[in-house]
């Protein structure tokens, strides 16, 4: 198969940022001293990173996508494999259900522990929105369980069309950040 080749977010959403904001939700549930932050900066802080969260999984969704359709090209163009009933499902579920070991490997290298869930979410949130959502078309309830109605989004997908499940273990495929890729293309073509 392909290489899942994911691109950066260019967001320019920092990791301080991203942690004040997962601070004030727990702030807001009382899991933490507010330090004097008044409710409403609270919820401000919270609503923006769920909404940068959101567009982060959007993008991330895109480049699965974007790998989902260049297997689904190779499925058409290999006669076993036509008529499998292997579909755009079985690889979304093979990404987030089975992966390779080498990608689950270096997912968990990369600090994405719960990697099935991510990725769940991104596609999920791929199959409603056409654009990545701007902050004001999205309903706070929305933004505060987004991640409930990703996970319902992406179930809904995987049970819209009958597929076969596959695995890993036969459907190997090499995932890259798109920085490591460029670079690996141009060592070897440097040395071509």
């Amino acid at each position: 198969m392909p290489p899942l080749i994911l691109h950066p977010f260019n967001e320019r959403v920092s990791p301080g940022t991203l942690m004040e904001n997962s601070k004030a939700a727990l702030m807001l549930s009382g899991l933490i001293p507010s330090e004097g932050i008044d409710r409403e900066e609270l919820k401000r802080r919270l609503l923006t990173g769920r909404h940068s969260e959101v567009r982060m999984l959007y993008f991330l969704g895109k480049d699965v996508f974007r790998w989902i359709g260049q297997c689904m090209e190779i499925v058409e163009r290999t006669p076993e494999l036509e008529s499998t009933s292997v579909k755009r499902q079985s690889f979304a579920g093979l990404l987030t259900g089975s992966p390779p070991p080498p990608v689950r490997e270096k997912l968990i290298r990369w600090g994405v522990a719960d990697y099935p869930a991510v990725f769940a979410r991104a596609i999920g949130l791929n199959t409603l929105f056409a654009e990545p959502p701007e902050f004001h078309a999205l309903a706070e309830d929305f933004l505060r369980h987004y991640h409930s109605v990703a996970s319902l989004l992406y179930q809904s997908f995987i049970d819209a069309e009958p597929h076969r499940a596959i695995g890993g273990k036969n459907f190997q495929f090499p995932l890259y950040a798109s920085g490591e890729y460029t670079k690996m293309l141009e060592t070897e073509w440097s040395g071509a």
